[in-house]
């Protein structure tokens, strides 16, 4: 009988790498709380209208990678059900808050979530079928400000400070603008025009796109589309003045509020839904598109952390209100990899390892690890059967202490301790031992 494994794709957790995404994800909840966004929890699947609606039946997203099947009726009265385990949360999000009636407080909803979301494409470094997004949604009636960019300023000097905590450091912000719906279809037309005489050249998904999605042809990845692409008109010549005004405004606050940036006239978002402000937080690896790189890349071919933008018309789309809006997504898995390349993301030893000196010991070795954790400390139990030396190699890789614990220590109550990263043997009351153990080795 073959041993089962996870399904390709798809992969598990352990530790210690598990408490690496426990630290994203705290720091994520935290930088969220400061900037008052609360946090929501939609199904993990939607009927699949909710994204072909949204997202767009010609993007790739639903023609070929999402995860869908018909929910058979149980009984005559029911009916089937097509449903899709979620391909990005956005859609969810702008549902639940119309279903819920959100907006009828007229006030501005700031929501944040965290959890799985599930597309069909081939996996690589950094990408999987069943992945972990951290995002956050800011939307509401006109009437709370949600069309302002203030607004778009707001996370993305959100997102820079949730960066630099996490300790990810030489990020870039990529930043343009695709406009008004009447832009974007302007600029469609521009696209189309221009791809005729060449489209024949590129690749067999950029000539798809060129008919029914012509945006998607700029975010083609393959390097021998490039020149062409180059080539290609810009959206920011068919932006309106109120396009354009609002565009400079976002930047405007950007600079005063020293969140550095970088234009990029091709970056585009090629959901239905998205309006006027995209943008993308990219980190080392290759450059946009796919370009060669001197150095090796951290995520693959795709470099970005992180993409966002504005999308003012999801609402009406999905059957609600008029509510403006602008979120993000990033995934975990890209977040993880960026940080173990910068060395700063170390597991956390725990605080000490208690090896009791023989078996009759056990008992109380648990009483002092009790005593700790209560303390706040993190604490290893070893156990009595174990030789010293076993002892020692044991919590040498998992602890920054070893503490003895003998029949003499149990007796005067002062224990022994070494700290491994000086080599330092002490004898510590029972009272202090707290404090020595949480106290760092140079003080």
């Amino acid at each position: 009988m073959s041993t089962l494994k996870a399904v390709r794709g798809t992969r598990d957790l352990l530790p210690p790498e598990t408490a690496l995404w426990n630290r994203i994800e705290a720091t994520a909840r935290d930088v969220f709380a400061r900037y008052n966004f609360g946090e929501i929890r939609t199904p993990v699947f939607e009927e699949t209208a909710l994204f072909a609606r949204s997202v767009g039946e010609e993007t790739d997203i639903v023609s070929k990678e999402m995860y869908t099947w018909e929910d058979r009726a149980r009984a005559q009265s029911e009916k089937t059900q097509s449903l899709t385990l979620r391909p990005e949360n956005t859609a969810s999000v702008v549902r639940a808050a119309i279903e819920h009636n959100l907006f009828e407080s007229g006030q501005l909803q700031k929501l944040y979530y965290i959890g799985p979301q599930f597309r069909r494409e081939r996996p690589q470094k950094g990408r999987y079928r069943q992945f972990s997004q951290i995002g956050a949604e800011v939307i509401g009636p006109p009437s709370s400000g949600s069309e302002s960019p203030l607004r778009d300023a707001e996370i993305l000097e959100m997102l820079a400070t949730l960066l630099d905590e996490l300790g990810i450091t030489g990020w870039t912000l990529e930043l343009n603008s695709v406009g008004s719906a009447a832009d974007r279809e302007r600029y469609n037309q521009a696209l189309r025009a221009a791809l005729v005489p060449v489209v024949s050249q590129m690749c067999a998904d950029c000539q798809r796109r060129a008919q029914t999605n012509p945006l998607r042809v700029l975010d083609c990845k393959i390097p021998a589309d490039q020149p062409i692409i180059e080539k290609l008109p810009v959206i920011a010549d068919s932006l309106d003045e109120a396009s354009q005004a609002h565009f400079a405004a976002v930047t405007t606050a950007l600079d005063a509020a020293g969140v550095p940036y970088k234009l990029n006239h091709r970056l585009v978002r090629g959901l239905d839904y998205y309006t006027r402000t995209t943008f993308e937080f990219t980190h080392g690896g290759l450059p946009p598109h796919g370009a060669s790189s001197a150095g090796t890349p951290v995520l693959g071919a795709q470099n970005a952390l992180l993409g966002g933008g504005r999308y003012d018309g999801l609402s009406e789309m999905l059957g609600g209100p008029r509510a403006p809006g602008i979120g993000f997504a990033m995934g975990e898995d890209r977040l993880v990899l960026t940080l173990l390349a910068q060395e700063s993301a170390m597991p956390q030893m725990a605080d000490a390892f208690i090896a009791p000196l023989g078996e009759i010991l056990n008992a109380a070795a648990l009483v002092l690890a009790r005593e700790l954790r209560h303390q706040g400390l993190w604490i290893e139990l070893g156990e009595g059967s174990f030789r010293l030396k076993k002892s020692f190699e044991t919590a040498d890789k998992i602890a920054r202490h070893i503490v003895i614990l003998g029949e003499d220590e149990l007796k005067s109550g002062i224990l022994t301790v070494k700290n491994f990263s000086t080599g330092i043997q002490t004898k510590v009351p029972r009272s202090e031992l707290a404090v020595f153990l949480s106290t760092p080795a140079s003080e």
